[in-house]
């Protein structure tokens, strides 16, 4: 995928404490924290079950660190966020026995993905041999903010459906016109003929006419 959690999380830093609820639970136990390990307790379901891996987000005592990596089916590498995610593991403040909840917005990064896609003119349910599909795009990386303030959005203004509006609503309005608007500028660089060098520019603030 183009984004994760940790990236929604470093645009929003209190996401996942504020309407984490919107999400999908992956789990959720009592967390102990030394140096930059996290171990849970009594979790309703264990972290290798769960899926929980690089680039989800776990909550503990309502602040929100980047998982960096599983190390087993009770502990995970934990860090404050960072600016990127090749920087230094940052680590936590200790705790222990906290209650903590690991949740995720995939789903929400997952619609996002297919529209952006379907912007540069490729079909993600097509599985046409030689029609270009995501693994074609050159520069993925340039797809990640512009996919997370779309995810944002619909977060957004899925917790405002529910909670009655208010500033859950202004925000995801916020986050659907910094969507359009850095959908402007981004320029998807696409190999079409899997040399591994890209070959088209597609801009996705235009429709894409197929012959």
């Amino acid at each position: 995928m183009f984004a994760t959690d940790r990236d929604l999380l470093i645009l929003e830093p209190n996401l996942f404490r504020d309407v984490g609820w919107v999400g999908q639970r992956l789990c959720k136990g009592t967390a102990s924290i030394s140096g930059t390990t996290l171990t849970l307790g009594g979790a309703d379901v264990a972290l290798d079950a769960a899926g929980v891996g690089a680039g989800h987000v776990v909550t503990v005592g309502g602040t929100s660190y980047e998982v960096v990596a599983r190390l087993g089916a009770t502990t995970l590498t934990i860090s404050r966020p960072r600016a990127s995610g090749l920087d230094p593991i940052l680590p936590p403040s200790a705790a222990s026995a906290v209650e903590a909840m690991i949740a995720t917005f995939v789903p929400q990064i997952a619609i996002v993905e297919r529209q952006v896609l379907r912007m540069a003119g490729i079909e993600p349910e097509d599985a046409t041999p030689s029609v270009p599909t995501a693994s074609d795009i050159a520069n993925p990386g340039a797809l990640t903010t512009l996919v997370a303030l779309g995810a944002l959005h619909l977060v957004y203004a899925a917790a405002g459906a529910s909670a009655g509006g208010g500033w859950l609503t202004e925000r995801a309005a916020m986050y659907r016109d910094r969507f359009s608007a850095a959908r402007q500028s981004v320029r998807v660089l696409v190999d079409l003929d899997g040399d591994g060098v890209a070959d088209a520019t597609r801009r996705l603030n235009v429709a894409q006419f197929v012959r």
